[in-house]
């Protein structure tokens, strides 16, 4: 064997030891807190780069040299859990024209406030009726909104659009942030079609910022049978222009680079530790509810990520359970970012799921169809 081929192999094997590692370090998250262990859980936004790393090595070494593919091989089956959560290998099709009777429908979304503080047209917001309409078409039963907007003139009130119009009478809302002039409220609500028997809100501790968050639920009477609907959104990393610019600064290597990855770190390690307490008083509500549950919501999270593993436990993902592909739900920065999920508990079929895209929010709509065993 040649000098230079050794030399080929040798680095290959260092490279490929090192995604190995990364690969297996990101996959930790499911179980470290990332309060304290922020570095790792920073290594669950590029999961998918070691991913493909892994696979790139995969079948290099089964072309070059057979013998060392268990490198890859091994951290693959390690990381099967993640894997699984991060890319949904169902080939099931979807018909969402069609529902079936005895399903329940469930829309979540996070609406950027009806577009009300982006682009400006003469008469209002831009995008407000149209997302309206588009929600009215979609023949769901219960449904969930992030970011949720409501003007105090009862006029172009939307809380009152979506119970007469779209036909969803019951509803709760979190309130979390009132405009300090008291021109609106915003935070979370669930609609429903369905009876509304409790309503409970618990806010998140730590929280520092001037916009609290919660966890809010529902209990709906389904046809004699009682489920507990929960929503919520996790705590935004809280990006700025300037912070998109930085992500720009870093992909192209400019010279400023290091400055900004200074500033996005500093925003993240702040938000991945306050994200990673709210997941835990989720997931001490969800183990408290005496109903099948559904939790969907904005976790601002990934799927290998700490809140993520936390929230789901035993539940499923109505996404990777019917759906192929990595499901991005946040349109800037990667293409890989799913951070919207509907997970419901063991007692519910999942039978179809599906991403909506229209050009509205910075998020896409996920909706999906659930049966409840009997």
């Amino acid at each position: 064997m040649s000098s230079l081929r050794k030399f080929t192999i040798r680095l290959f094997l260092v490279l490929n030891i090192t995604a190995g590692l990364l690969f297996l370090f990101a996959c930790c998250n499911g179980f470290l807190h990332p309060e304290k262990w922020w570095f790792i859980a920073m290594l669950a936004f590029f999961f998918p780069l070691f991913l493909v790393l892994l696979l790139v090595f995969l079948f290099f070494w089964l072309i070059a040299h057979p013998r060392y593919t268990w490198i890859s091989v091994i951290c693959l089956i390690i990381g099967w859990q993640n894997i699984h959560a991060f890319f949904g290998f169902s080939l099931a099709p979807n018909h969402f024209p069609k529902k079936d009777s005895g399903s329940i429908r469930i829309l979540t979304w996070n609406v950027r406030s009806w577009d009300e503080f982006g682009v400006k047209k003469q008469n209002g917001s831009a995008h407000r009726l149209p997302m309206l309409e588009l929600i009215g078409k979609q023949n769901a039963d219960i449904l969930c909104f992030q970011e949720f907007y409501e003007p105090a003139d009862s006029s172009k009130s939307n809380i009152r659009f979506i119970r007469r119009k779209l036909g969803f009478p019951y509803f709760f809302f979190s309130r979390d942030y009132h405009n300090h002039w008291n021109k609106y409220e915003s935070g979370s609500v669930i609609f429903s079609k369905f009876p509304v028997i409790a309503t409970g809100q618990i806010h998140f501790d730590n929280d520092t910022l001037h916009k609290r968050g919660s966890l809010i639920f529902t209990d709906l009477n389904i046809n004699g049978k009682k489920i507990r609907v929960f929503t919520t959104h996790l705590q935004s990393v809280l990006f700025k222009p300037k912070d998109f610019r930085n992500v720009e600064i870093i992909r192209n290597a400019e010279d400023s680079m290091l400055e900004a990855s200074r500033s996005l770190v500093k925003k993240l390690k702040f938000a991945l530790g306050l994200r990673g307490f709210q997941a835990d008083t989720v997931r001490r509500q969800l183990d408290k509810s005496p109903y099948p549950l559904i939790i969907c919501g904005d976790f601002n999270d990934v799927p290998n990520s700490y809140a993520y593993f936390q929230i789901r436990g035993g539940l499923q993902d109505a996404f990777t359970a019917k759906c192929f592909g990595v499901g991005r739900s946040y349109i800037y920065i990667a293409p890989t970012l799913r951070i919207d999920y509907i997970l419901p508990s063991k007692e519910f079929s999942v039978m179809q799921t599906t991403n909506l895209n229209p050009p509205y929010s910075d998020h896409h709509a996920v909706m999906t169809d659930l049966q409840l065993r009997d």
